[in-house]
């Protein structure tokens, strides 16, 4: 008789590796920026959420923007009595017509240097009173150049007049173009239909991808030219390949933006409902 002796499988046992540890005297990459959100037209469009103390009409902001608007009025107080006493139309006519498309290219500049470049300490950014006081600083010394009685002196007093008084109120302008059409005043309404101010139905392609358009915001008359010869896609790629400096607009815009162009949207769709046949 043989004995059976029992075979016994064991389970081979696993190995392992040492652990291998790298040291690296290498830097971690730096976070990226936070998203800056431009949809905005406050100042907290730069640094977070808002401090409603900072929003707050004081008596020296509507001191700057009462002057400001004296020494507007007092231009083209100036222009009509030249033009009265020479007799003069079309001169002052042109001159305003001058004075309204400049404003409305200036800002649509100063706008886009602003959402892609400005930040908390630029100058007059989204700020009435601050361009009150500028203006009230600037139109004097020009009136005081301009001389003489005629035709051409009237003229220059109402682009004076015209051109600082829509870069003084374009941020207003701004604000009604982001306004529901329902709790506009009536007289701002029209001009808005008129195209005369920058609508909410133009400023909202402003916020519609690819975000590097519609700029201007007394009017809106210059956009067109600008987009379809792209000047300011041309300024973005100067300052970019001179001092490597990349325009918000080339990135993702933050939810804030998306938010406003989504209730912009629906709100046109809700207007265009109610409006149709």
């Amino acid at each position: 008789m043989y004995a059976l002796t029992p075979r016994c499988h064991l389970s081979s046992l696993p190995r392992f590796s040492p652990a291998c540890r790298v040291v690296t005297t290498s830097r971690p990459p730096p976070p990226p920026p936070p998203a800056v959100s431009v949809a905005t037209t406050s100042s907290s469009q730069f640094g977070g959420p808002a401090d409603p103390s900072s929003l707050r009409s004081t008596w020296l902001h509507r001191a700057w923007v009462a002057t400001g608007s004296a020494t507007v009025i007092a231009s083209l107080v100036k222009s009509v009595s030249v033009s009265a006493a020479c007799g003069a139309a079309v001169e002052p006519l042109l001159g305003a017509v001058l004075g309204y498309l400049l404003a409305d290219l200036g800002t649509g500049v100063y706008h886009w240097a602003i959402d892609n470049y400005g930040g908390p300490s630029t100058p007059f950014a989204n700020n009435l009173h601050a361009l009150a006081r500028a203006v009230t600083f600037t139109v004097p010394p020009i009136q005081f150049l301009i001389s003489g009685d005629g035709s051409m002196a009237a003229a220059a007093h109402a682009f004076v007049g015209v051109c600082a008084g829509c870069i003084m109120l374009s941020q207003q302008f701004h604000a009604w173009a982001h306004e529901k059409k329902g709790r506009l005043p009536l007289a701002v309404a029209a001009l808005q239909e008129a195209g005369v101010l920058v609508s909410r139905a133009e400023h909202a392609a402003h916020h519609r991808p690819p975000y590097n358009s519609n700029y201007c915001i007394v009017s809106g008359a210059c956009n067109r030219a600008l987009d379809e010869w792209r000047v300011f896609e041309a300024m973005e790629m100067v300052v970019f390949f001179r001092f490597g400096v990349r325009p918000r607009s080339w990135s993702e815009p933050a939810s804030e933006w998306k938010e406003q162009t989504a209730s912009i949207a629906g709100a046109q769709e809700v207007g265009m409902q109610q409006t149709g046949p």
